[in-house]
């Protein structure tokens, strides 16, 4: 399987089109990745337009660099100017100019590329160094966290970025394991001490959500994405579109709110009443979209803020 059918754009055709790409525009790619979404832009966006892309992984960067690369060579003059920030997108309202964008995408979340890699250490699927940073070149490891934090503190951490009700069993379990080191070891010992879990289609590897409580905590996700929504009305031209796509109810959950609470200010108007998900045709040849959902605004006229101020 190539490099391009592993990486897969999830709802890409759904994100050109909330994004309204139009010629000469100015687009943001807030998560880069394997530049699949950003390639689209580029396509649509041409040789007056500009692309700015954002992603702190310096692998994920180089590949996308190489693919855009292959992208100018084909499309030769109409390539648009691409910029690149290899920097976290919290950073974005620092590098960008106020109200100088005409749409920003944000693809939340881990890539395809950091679950396929097992030294990455993202999955439990291949036995890999506990490791989970984007970045790999600053902040603690997930061995850090799992070896080295308290049993009340991992225990919190599991339910609060998990969403894991056994939480303090697992922590527990975790605790009297000690040292931990790889991530079929943890997943071992979380398969242990919890129940495998049943969704409505398919089971649940017990060790998903600690999985996704550690990535979330060492990457402080969340922190990230709550940076960029308040920041996205001020860098957005008026009628700029903002689209998100979030995989799990905690990223949702900021897109939503922050979309709402856009909207009663008067800085949004919402262009998704419910999030639009993935067609059965797209979840067949890309599970990952299962549980993609994708929202959209649009920024109104008036006075133009930063943030939330």
């Amino acid at each position: 399987m190539s490099e391009r059918e592993r990486h897969v754009p999830v709802l890409l055709q759904q994100a050109i089109q909330f994004l309204n790409v139009r010629p000469g525009g100015v687009y943001v790619d807030a998560t880069l990745g394997y530049a699949g979404h950003a390639s689209a832009i580029a396509r649509l966006v041409g040789a007056d337009g500009k692309l700015i892309c954002f992603d702190r992984d310096p692998a994920a960067m180089a590949q996308a660099k190489e693919r855009l690369a292959a992208l100018g060579h084909e499309l030769g003059t109409a390539m648009p100017e691409v910029v690149f920030h290899d920097v976290e997108f919290s950073r974005a309202a620092e590098l960008l100019e106020p109200g100088s964008v005409d749409g920003l995408l944000a693809d939340f979340g881990a890539s395809s590329m950091h679950f396929d890699e097992a030294q990455r250490g993202f999955s439990f699927q291949a036995d890999g160094p506990l490791d989970m940073r984007m970045n790999p070149r600053e902040g603690l490891t997930a061995a850090q966290v799992v070896n080295q934090f308290g049993e009340k503190e991992l225990a919190d951490l599991i339910y609060e970025f998990g969403e894991e009700r056994r939480s303090r069993r697992i922590a527990r379990a975790i605790v009297r394991a000690r040292p931990i080191t790889t991530t079929a070891e943890l997943a071992r010992v979380v398969a242990a001490a919890a129940p495998a879990m049943k969704s409505e289609r398919h089971f649940i590897h017990p060790a998903t959500r600690t999985f996704q409580a550690l990535r979330i905590y060492v990457n402080a996700e969340l922190e990230e994405i709550d940076a960029l929504l308040d920041a996205a009305p001020g860098l957005l031209k008026t009628r700029g579109r903002l689209v998100v796509i979030s995989f799990h109810s905690l990223e949702d959950r900021r897109a939503k709110d922050a979309l709402r609470e856009g909207a009663q200010r008067g800085v949004y108007e919402v262009l998704t009443r419910k999030p639009v998900t993935a067609e059965a045709e797209e979840t067949d040849r890309n599970p990952r979209a299962r549980s993609a959902k994708l929202r959209a605004a649009e920024r109104r006229a008036g006075e133009r803020v930063m943030g939330k101020g």
